[in-house]
């Protein structure tokens, strides 16, 4: 079925050809027609099922024509770089129409979020704290709100969001259009589901625990100590030109680039500890071709939408399989194709095995030629937590004793000026 079968609005259809956009993905034919009737969404579908377009296509379409000025729909999405992602998508979209849209998101000013309040743009995308934070004053009004999204539910339960999210739906008209999309439906979120929607249709493109099909997944299995040689090897011999690394920890994450970049390979880092500004430019320069290698925790796992992807390296195995299944849809997205590789130690292949079950396959094992599995790297990737904060402890406290120093060396000064000025005659 071509996109022009759904009847959307003909300039929303002139920006997807542009796109390139001829066929919706099975969440986007499923989802969009109710969607166009007004009705609520219930959907389970999977990162990478095209999802994004199946909730922004039937909004953006009922909201050309509307009177312009005020704030009509909302989406609620549980990361920073998941609320650019949507406001860049739907730019894309939108773009031969006059509707706008503006991310409100943490890391960054709220004037400009402000100002969006103020002017009332058709589509807020927002992470729930700073919108929590912006409903405190009297310009963050969403009386007109006629369309909620709940983007990443799951993920929301995750992070921590779900009483955020009651908190928000205080704020919001009763009367309104809600789509909700959740990867997986644990309890908790079928419950939120039950509260938010009102007779919904109830969609699930595909069984919640396998990877897209585009998806060619390897295992490795090599010792921690090698993990990163490994890695490199991988890198250096052409097997994976650029790709998106998950590590466990945000310690790793830094110890791993640093390798990495002594290794001659041009690699970024993402995760919580980064400034907005940092992880903006981390993205952007990956997917401009500036750095062959993202390091990241599962704050990328979701959200972060790259064109042509081919590698999605799990270098250390996710202790759950629903986070396995969210790091390698990064890769082969809407029904593209790429590599999954699982870097597996001794030590992870009970975590490995739950992943086998989950996906209900056993996944193939690879060995590298000539690739010294007994080699280890100069630099210790993980860093014990003892050492690490007796290194801290000592580095703060040498910034005291500096300190100290200086207001001595000030007071000694001060008091050596003072002597001065007293025995000046009078």
């Amino acid at each position: 079925m071509p996109f022009s079968a759904l009847k959307l609005h003909p300039d929303l259809g002139r920006g997807l050809k542009e796109l390139g956009f001829t066929r919706p993905t099975p969440i986007q034919s499923e989802a969009i027609p109710p969607a166009l009737e007004g009705k609520d969404l219930l959907a389970c579908a999977m990162t990478g099922s095209g999802k994004t377009a199946a909730f922004l296509l039937p909004i953006l379409h009922r909201l050309i024509g509307k009177s312009r000025g005020k704030t009509r729909a909302l989406v609620l999405t549980p990361t920073r770089e998941l609320a650019a992602q949507i406001h860049e998508d739907m730019n894309d979209i939108a773009v031969h129409t006059p509707l706008t849209s503006a991310p409100v998101f943490g890391g960054v000013g709220m004037g400009p979020q402000e100002h969006a309040f103020r002017s009332g743009v058709d589509l807020i995308v927002a992470t729930p704290g700073r919108l929590l934070d912006h409903f405190r004053f009297p310009y963050a009004k969403l009386d007109a709100l006629e369309y909620l999204v709940l983007d990443e539910a799951d993920r929301m339960l995750d992070m921590g969001f779900l009483p955020d999210i009651r908190r928000i739906l205080r704020h919001l008209p009763e009367r309104r259009q809600t789509l909700f999309f959740s990867a997986t439906m644990p309890p908790p979120i079928a419950q939120l589901a039950g509260e938010m929607l009102k007779r919904p249709v109830t969609i699930n493109v595909q069984r919640q625990s396998t990877p897209a099909v585009g998806i060619t997944q390897a295992v490795y299995p090599v010792p921690q100590e090698a993990k990163a040689l490994l890695l490199l090897e991988l890198l250096k011999r052409g097997d994976i030109n650029e790709a998106l690394v998950f590590t466990r920890t945000k310690h790793r994450a830094n110890r791993l680039s640093e390798q990495l970049i002594r290794g001659g390979i041009k690699a970024e880092r993402i995760h919580g500890n980064r400034s907005q500004a940092q992880r903006t430019e981390a993205l952007a320069g990956f997917k401009a071709g500036k750095y062959r290698v993202l390091v990241a925790t599962d704050i990328a796992a979701r959200g972060i939408d790259i064109t042509a992807l081919g590698h999605v390296v799990n270098f250390d195995v996710p202790l759950v399989p629903d986070d396995y299944i969210h790091r390698v849809g990064r890769t082969a997205r809407a029904e593209a194709t790429g590599d999954a590789f699982t870097f597996v130690a001794p030590q992870e292949e009970n975590e490995l095995k739950a992943i086998e079950r989950a996906v209900g396959k056993r996944l193939p094992r690879v060995t590298v030629p000539d690739f010294n599995y007994n080699a280890r790297p100069a630099a210790v990737l993980e860093v014990p937590i003892a050492e690490r904060i007796a290194a801290i402890r000592a580095r703060k406290s040498e910034e005291r004793a500096r300190a100290k120093a200086k207001v001595e060396r000030r007071s000694a000064h001060q008091a050596a000026e003072l002597a001065r000025q007293k025995r000046r005659p009078r």
